[in-house]
């Protein structure tokens, strides 16, 4: 019966890798017109990237394969105002990003240096108020592509104020490349750690992390070598550190989480016990379980970390794997919990929880009570009522 669910889970997995466009281009062959009424914002998402730039196909920028050198550049995206909070508007097969009905980038620009990138960085970030950064490192099997238009979502959906800058570490974009995603995710390391620190070399006064799937690896991997630097929260700057659907064995995250030690800022686990890519990536792993669908809360927040179980909560996908970004009500708490922990300590806030709690009850109370979220704290356990 496993192998059957099992079989069952990865035949999912395939149809949904089948399902996403597989020549993972971002940029139209022609300009499209643009109605400025049927825009609804207009961001520039800056990327620190492992990935080798597309020279055959440039309309790709970056594919999966790994660069040497890090590379970075910028990308000027627009959102349609038919957008719908969860979801990513995009053109299908190979027609053309219609800005009245998608995401759609206009622009790439590159930065032949480190330092042009940087200061390109600062001069965005002293223009938002509160002089916040946003990092976002996306999971397996994603394109460069598939990378923007996430983090173009949550900063839309999130209300986030801030910079937003884009890791892209070099997968290789299909089902079957979880081997090899893994080994660039661990390539990576570095390359992030150095992004990280040239970020905390800006004027920028908080920088927040969200990781989802293998790119939490990348992120764990890359705090840990922080601390055992001595810098674990780069110099006062590190903020909300989110990981979502976390694919890493967890008693290799106990010993990160060791190493790292109890997190001074507001450090959420987001899991569902029902994400079927991670129940693949468990018995690939030879049934070695996974973070981001850990049945135990309570052994991770002993950890010092705040565990939100979102298994009751929908998604917009038939793997569970993205709930945090694709579910609107679950979007909304994200954006509630990091304007409300902006630049507190964990003891200042209490809890990634209790924002969340607030904004959850709320918006339970508008709709009508569906599911729940039951956050697990160090110090209490909650359970508050969603719309999803």
């Amino acid at each position: 019966m496993r192998f059957k669910a099992l079989f069952a889970i990865a035949f999912a997995v395939l149809i949904t890798g089948c399902a996403s466009p597989g020549r993972h281009e971002l940029l139209n062959v022609s300009s499209f017109p643009a109605n400025p009424a049927d825009i609804s914002a207009e961001l520039d998402i800056f990327v620190a990237t492992t990935r080798r730039q597309s020279v055959d196909q440039p309309r790709i920028v970056y594919g999966g394969d790994r660069s040497p050198n890090i590379a970075y550049a910028s990308v000027d995206i627009t959102v349609p105002k038919i957008h719908e909070t969860g979801r990513i508007e995009r053109a299908k097969g190979r027609a053309q990003a219609d800005p009245a009905k998608h995401f759609t980038a206009r622009r790439v620009s590159f930065f032949k240096e480190r330092q042009q990138f940087a200061q390109a960085v600062n001069a965005d970030v002293v223009r938002h108020e509160g002089q916040r950064v946003l990092v976002f490192v996306h999971g397996f099997n994603n394109g460069f592509d598939d990378g923007i238009y996430r983090i173009t979502q949550i900063v839309h959906d999130t209300k986030y104020v801030g910079t937003p800058v884009l890791f892209s570490w070099a997968s290789a974009a299909k089902t079957t490349g979880y081997l090899y995603d893994k080994e660039s995710a661990n390539a990576a390391r570095d390359d992030l750690e150095a992004t990280l620190r040239m970020l905390a070399g800006s004027k920028a006064k908080s920088i927040d992390i969200i990781a989802h799937s293998m790119g939490t690896w990348v992120t764990m991997e890359t705090l840990r070598q922080l601390a055992i630097s001595g810098d674990r929260d780069l110099g006062g700057k590190l903020g909300n550190v989110i990981l979502a659907s976390p694919d890493i064995d967890v008693d290799v995250f106990k010993k990160q989480m060791e190493r790292y030690g109890k997190p001074d800022k507001p450090f959420a686990i987001l899991l569902s016990d029902d994400d079927r890519a991670l129940q693949l990536s468990t018995f690939i792993s030879g049934d070695k379980p996974r973070v981001g669908d850990y049945s135990d809360a309570a052994d991770l927040a002993s950890l010092g970390v705040i565990v939100a179980d979102l298994t009751q909560a929908g998604s917009g996908d038939r793997l569970n794997h993205a709930k945090f970004a694709d579910n609107p009500f679950l979007v909304e708490l994200l954006g509630e919990g990091l304007r409300m922990n902006a630049g507190l300590s964990a003891a200042d806030s209490g809890d990634f929880g209790s924002p969340m709690s607030t904004i959850g009850k709320d918006i339970g109370q508008a709709v009508g009570s569906v599911a729940d979220i039951v956050i697990t704290t160090p110090f209490k356990v909650l359970s508050i009522a969603t719309g999803g």
